[in-house]
Formats: structure tokens, C-alpha cells, sequence
């Protein structure tokens, strides 16, 4: 898919996580928004990715934020893995798309996550495995600032590193917000990337709403040393109320709101 494709998949995407949220009048739009570009150029340009797939014999996407997981349940309806009509049905009781992403319920997701730092460490178990069994599958984990407040990654950060996993892509969507305030309010981040160069990775930084810079960070060669992509995003991206404020982490849109973002996004029809 060209660049210009992978916009308009970005588009409809924020439009579902809009309708999404005002559907079920609960759900976190700041930090779903903020990563849809990353997951769009992963899914429809990078990942050997398609239903019907043995996930074990496939590229795999570990959305360790998880409560962004509206954005990625629409990647995947878009994609095919169910219908795009069930994402209406967002976190209503009985649904196969609960308020974070379960892999024993919804097609497509690859781990139940939800537990900020956890999906690092599950997507450092997958690349090791792929390396013990010498297949060439690459695995991704979608981090968000937050999580690279805790200790958890830092351990599989430094396991990536001892096994030389270069089939590993760590992805930081780096909007510089979480639930209670900035990071720097909460807790500081410091130099991010002399922090993971330390760990031994290999650190690109990119503007996480350009498709192509995204494309090109993903595709850079690498060898035997993890990759991390360092994502400078806008929490809320694409609804001008939304942006960068805090208070849209974890609050849903009502009625006006929803119809006035979703003629911000060109969704409205």
C-alpha cells in the first residue's frame, strides 16, 4: 500500500476509535489516536500479517498499551480479521472486544495485555523462541511512556540484549502524557535514547505520524542487537480538542463531541 493509502487507513481508523468510544461511553481516545500510524504502516505496509495465518508462522504485534486497543481492534476489522460492524460493540458485556485486548477471544491479537510492561517481556519470549527455532518471523511491541516507567522493561530490555534479538522491534509512542500528568510531571523519563543505546539497542527516532519515516525505521537493517523506535507522537492526534490534554486519556466523547471529531477526521458521513 502507497503513502497516500496508508493516510486514508489512518483516517478511517481514528474515525472507528471515535465512534468506538462514543458507543460505549468509556475507553482511553488520547492514547489510541496517538499510535494509529504506527499501527497502520506495521499492519498494511511492514507485517507479514494476513487471517487465515498459523500465528505462529507469521510477523506478530504486541500492543503492550494495551488500553489503546480500540485502534488496534480497528486495524484489525480493516484488515479482515473480523467484521468492521463488531467494533460497535466495544466493551459491551459479551463482546470479543473488551476494554483491553484478550488473544483467546479476538482474531488477529497476539497477547492479552494490559499490565503496562508486561508486553515487553512477552515480545522478548516470542523473538527468543523464533530465534530457537531458526524461523525468520519478526516480532513488534508497541510500548507506551508510561511503561518505560517500570521496572519490568528494563529487564526485558536488558534480556533483548543479551540474546542479540535482532528480530525484535521495540515501538515507543512517545506522546509525553500518561493517566495523572506529563512524564515529567509524574516521573521523568531522562535521555531516552542514551538510556536504550546503553541497553545495547539500536535507537531511531521518527516523527510516529509520517508513514514513510516509519516504513524506513522499521526496514533499516540491523544485526545482532534489538531494535527501538523511538515514536514522537501527539496524544489525541487529529481531533483539535483532544490534543496533547491530558484529560482525554481516559474519558469518552459525548454525542457533540463525538459529531464534531468526526467532522475534524472527515468521518462524519
Amino acid at each position: 500500500m502507497d503513502i497516500n493509502g496508508l493516510q486514508e487507513i489512518s483516517r478511517i481508523v481514528r474515525g472507528d476509535v471515535i465512534r468506538m468510544l462514543g458507543e460505549a461511553q468509556s475507553g482511553h481516545p488520547g492514547g489510541s489516536l496517538s499510535c494509529v500510524d504506527i499501527l497502520t504502516t506495521l499492519y498494511f505496509a511492514e507485517m507479514d500479517n494476513q487471517p487465515g495465518q498459523n500465528p505462529t508462522e507469521r510477523d506478530r504485534c504486541i500492543l503492550s498499551k494495551g488500553h489503546a486497543a480500540p485502534a488496534l481492534y480497528s486495524v484489525l476489522a480493516r484488515k479482515g480479521y473480523f467484521p468492521v460492524e463488531e467494533l460497535l460493540t466495544l466493551r459491551k458485556f459479551g463482546s470479543r472486544l473488551q476494554g483491553h485486548p484478550d488473544m483467546k477471544k479476538t482474531p488477529g491479537v497476539d497477547a492479552s495485555t494490559g499490565s503496562l510492561g508486561q508486553g515487553s517481556s512477552i515480545a522478548v519470549g516470542l523473538a527468543l523462541g523464533e530465534k530457537l527455532k531458526k524461523g525468520t518471523h519478526k516480532i513488534y511491541a508497541i510500548v507506551g511512556d508510561g511503561e518505560i516507567q517500570e521496572g519490568q522493561f528494563w529487564e526485558a530490555m536488558m534480556s533483548a540484549n543479551h540474546y542479540k534479538l535482532d528480530n525484535l522491534t521495540i515501538i515507543l509512542d512517545h506522546n509525553g502524557l500518561q493517566i495523572d500528568g506529563t512524564n515529567d510531571a509524574v516521573m521523568t523519563l531522562g535521555n531516552i535514547r542514551k538510556k536504550l543505546e546503553a541497553f545495547g539497542a539500536m535507537v531511531i527516532e521518527v516523527d510516529g505520524h509520517d508513514h514513510q519515516a516509519l516504513i524506513e525505521a522499521y526496514r533499516t537493517p540491523v544485526k545482532e542487537q534489538f531494535k527501538f523506535i523511538l515514536a514522537q507522537t501527539v496524544k489525541g492526534k487529529g481531533v483539535s480538542f483532544m490534543e496533547n490534554q491530558v484529560g482525554w486519556h481516559g474519558k469518552a466523547p459525548n454525542g457533540a463531541e463525538v459529531r464534531q471529531a468526526l467532522i475534524e477526521l472527515g468521518c462524519s458521513k
